[in-house]
């Protein structure tokens, strides 16, 4: 009886956590390509560019976009296994490019592409890992690193860790399509832990200041619910 008991407390958590991160996947095919591809890439190119005056890293930088390249295509095509260790036609993965080009801006981007692999493909450790080492610049990156680390600790249990993570992807930079997403795992993330009045405020944040944002679509309710 009391084992019977733990596995259903067991899977109860299990629920509860599939709903903090189970859009996970959904933000994933709709934003982080799209995001990833247009800014990393930016990052990418922009860095080659500005590299020009330093001899070494021009060369390296332009040899490692070139050799990221197919890597990047087996990414697109959620081949995460192959992006991350063997893409084929003889090209490096992710986790080859971080070590050998190690300093240029592409190796930073295959931190990032090498953690979302794992993310995706279980490895959590290696994930957080990787997720760690990238230096995230700009508007959206620093919300997508945080986002991504708060998903990897929210995977492994570490619950605590996954909320102070999403609140940093929350309150990093104002986003219209990534912050209501991220204040949204905030506030179910928050009432999971018994903190309902941090729920109530990142609901309230996703009605008054994302009223167009499909996450809005549940604020209401759930502040209803709350309050």
């Amino acid at each position: 009886m009391a084992q019977r008991k733990k596995k259903k407390k067991d899977e109860e958590v299990l629920i509860d956590i599939t709903e903090v991160t189970g859009q996970a996947e959904d933000v994933f095919e709709k934003y982080q390509k799209e995001i990833l591809i247009g800014i990393v890439a930016l990052v990418v190119i922009v860095g080659g560019w500005l590299a020009y005056s330093n001899l070494y890293v021009k060369p390296k930088q332009k040899e490692a976009v070139e050799q990221m390249a197919q890597a990047e295509w087996q990414f697109q095509r959620d081949s995460f296994n192959l992006a991350l260790a063997n893409p084929g036609g003889g090209y490096p993965g992710f986790a080859e490019i971080v070590k050998k080009y190690s300093g240029t801006d592409a190796a930073n981007a295959a931190l990032y592409y090498a953690g979302i692999s794992c993310l995706n493909l279980g490895q959590f450790d290696a994930a957080i890992s990787y997720l760690d080492d990238f230096s995230a610049d700009g508007e959206t990156m620093p919300i997508m690193k945080n986002g991504a680390l708060g998903d990897a600790w929210a995977e492994k249990g570490d619950l605590d860790k996954a909320l102070s993570f999403y609140k940093k992807a929350a309150n990093t930079n104002e986003n219209e399509i990534l912050t209501p997403y991220y204040l949204k795992k905030v506030a179910m993330l928050s009432e999971k832990q018994g903190n309902s009045s941090d729920a109530i405020a990142a609901w309230d944040k996703i009605k008054t200041e994302y009223p167009t944002a499909p996450e809005a679509r549940d604020a209401e309710k759930n502040l209803i619910r709350l309050r």
